[in-house]
């Protein structure tokens, strides 16, 4: 499904990522875990090009490009194929739940509006909001907030959805509500790169944990060879910190 190779990203003289190579099979659910500030976001916002590269190159299904010079053309065919859900939502203030998910769609897929409102109710009686259809997204829990964003990935039929540090934003009565969304998706073979630390949720529903620190792949495996018994020492320094809080 992804072929990642020689991803490299500086911000002036910080690298942020070094030279990473990263392959994902169709349906395969990558739970990526690390320190703050090791390149975990920035990994996921080149792979749909939120950020551009300075190097690498990336195959996703039937497409291939050079991520340090994609033109804004290949930029969208990109998107289409690997949808972000972002840790602050990022739903549009001014829409309703509803047209939150049906906007990519029309403007992106030129669906007839309404063919694409139609799907985003489906969407919405999927994800359990059909009643907030009309609610805009200040008058929505963070939970249901976060749902909405990720129904509307949901709605794109992407081949993979890049998950942010999707409960970070949450208050905790929230984020199950949202967990539990990601692992229906699982359970539906939804091809998922997820950032994030709960590492329950990785114990729970991945395929493949990845730990990074300084911008590298460190170590990555199964969840009970990685977070039972990882290898390398800055792996186990990181889970015993993780864990104790």
């Amino acid at each position: 499904m992804i072929k990642l190779s020689g991803l490299t990203k500086a911000f002036d003289d910080n690298v942020v990522l070094n030279n990473i190579d990263l392959e994902i099979k169709k349906g395969e659910i990558v739970v990526i875990i690390g320190p703050s500030g090791t390149g975990k976001s920035t990994l996921l916002r080149c792979l749909n090009l939120l950020e551009t590269p300075d190097a690498g190159r990336l195959a996703i299904d039937d497409i291939q490009l050079d991520l340090a010079n994609a033109s804004e053309r290949e930029a969208i065919e990109l998107r289409k194929r690997a949808s972000f859900v972002f840790q602050n939502y990022a739903l549009f203030a001014n829409k309703t739940a509803l047209d939150n998910i049906a906007e990519g769609l029309i403007t992106v897929w030129k669906q007839p509006k309404a063919e694409a409102r139609a799907t985003a109710l489906g969407i919405l009686k999927d994800i359990g909001l059909a009643e907030k259809q009309d609610a805009y997204p200040a008058s929505l829990s963070g939970g249901q907030q976060q749902r909405v964003g990720i129904g509307r990935a949901m709605a794109a039929h992407s081949k993979v959805i890049l998950f942010d540090e999707p409960t970070s934003a949450l208050d905790p009565e929230w984020v199950d509500e949202v967990l539990g969304l990601m692992k229906q998706l699982a359970r539906q073979h939804q091809t998922m790169v997820v950032v994030t630390h709960e590492i329950e949720f990785a114990r729970d529903v991945a395929d493949r944990v990845i730990f990074m620190e300084g911008g590298r792949i460190v170590e990555q495996g199964p969840p009970d060879q990685i977070l039972v018994n990882p290898v390398d020492p800055r792996t186990r320094e990181f889970l015993r910190k993780v864990l104790k809080s």
